[in-house]
């Protein structure tokens, strides 16, 4: 199973690069954050993309997550959800065979920390509670906190910045407690120039200059199968990129 995530930062206009994204890596089950768009503003073509369940959760301009799962993996008609404490369009799950989907995209912090803080309570309780009821669990989005010092370039390392804070990494930590594996982390311990977003200035991208805010949180079994994640650095023109996670089996 392939299981991609990313946040595409406006679909409308990266609405040919998903295709491109669909067509060379066939992800399984693809999530998709801040689409910035409302279902009524996309092309009939993303409504139906052929080959795929697909469900869109947006608002004009702002925001919004949708979720993509070919109908091999999910021949039955896709059905999905909204927690209780989605706001602003901001997390979709999705129950496939054996696994529930979540594609995820917490609030940045910097108008509102006390709204993003809630925020990842809440998905904290959720993942809690599905671990309680043992089934499988994929949380897949830019969750908006660089996990450690090491998930942020040395150039950007700010103590007191937004997505950096004490506070949100140990709410990050304990989401993962509640039998979840940062699947990149997991393969690539060592590795400390894998990064998901970089700023829009500077080349800051091309320099690789960077924050790991994309994730893919897998409970265990799928966890233990794990074979690659990848970050698609050079594809696209989001200031995020794509990360790819391939498992043996589902």
């Amino acid at each position: 199973m392939r299981i991609a995530t990313w946040n595409v930062n406006g679909i409308r206009a990266r609405q040919g690069e998903l295709q491109d994204l669909i067509d060379h890596e066939h992800p399984d089950v693809l999530c998709i954050q801040e689409i910035k768009a409302s279902p009524d503003q996309l092309p009939v073509w993303l409504i139906d993309i052929e080959g795929y369940w697909g469900y869109w959760h947006g608002a004009k301009g702002y925001s919004g997550v949708a979720l993509l799962v070919k109908k091999a993996v999910c021949p039955d008609r896709l059905a999905c959800a909204h927690p209780g404490f989605d706001f602003e369009h901001r997390i979709v799950t999705a129950d496939l065979p054996g696994i529930t989907v979540a594609s995820i995209y917490v609030p940045n912090g910097g108008k509102d920390f006390d709204a993003k803080m809630r925020f990842l309570e809440a998905l904290d309780r959720f993942a809690a509670d599905s671990a309680a009821s043992s089934r499988a669990l994929v949380l897949c989005g830019d969750l908006n906190v660089a996990r450690t010092e090491n998930d942020v370039h040395p150039k950007e390392r700010k103590p007191r910045a937004v997505g950096q804070l004490p506070e949100e990494r140990e709410l990050i930590e304990r989401i993962l407690s509640r039998g979840l594996t940062d699947v990149q982390r997991q393969l690539h311990p060592d590795d400390f120039d894998l990064f998901t977003w970089w700023a829009p200035w500077r080349n800051m991208k091309a320099r690789n200059i960077g924050w790991r805010l994309d994730y893919v949180l897998a409970s265990a079994p799928l966890s233990t199968t794990a074979v690659s994640c990848r970050v698609l650095r050079e594809f696209g023109t989001s200031d995020h990129g794509p990360v790819i996670a391939e498992f043996a089996e589902a």
